[in-house]
């Protein structure tokens, strides 16, 4: 099975459970085997659930929102 991994320099998008209307970006400027770093310096540790990367930009809660590798802006 392959995974969809976090790639350096790429932008993700996600929303808050909550409210729709609030987006969530996150560039990842490095990574590691199971860590990402995102451009404002924050290091998040990486899980795989269902094939593809994943992490919590915003801590562990109740609702919180989950950053996934295959959720990847396309910038037009």
């Amino acid at each position: 099975m392959t995974t969809t991994q976090f790639q350096v320099g790429k932008t993700y998008m996600t929303r808050s459970v909550c409210d729709h209307d609030c987006c969530i970006f996150q560039t990842i400027a490095k990574r590691t085997a199971k860590t990402v770093t995102t451009a404002d310096g924050k290091t998040f540790r990486v899980f795989v659930f269902d094939g593809v990367e994943q992490f919590r930009p915003w801590g562990s809660y109740s609702m919180a929102p989950i950053m996934g590798a295959d959720d990847q802006v396309e910038c037009a």
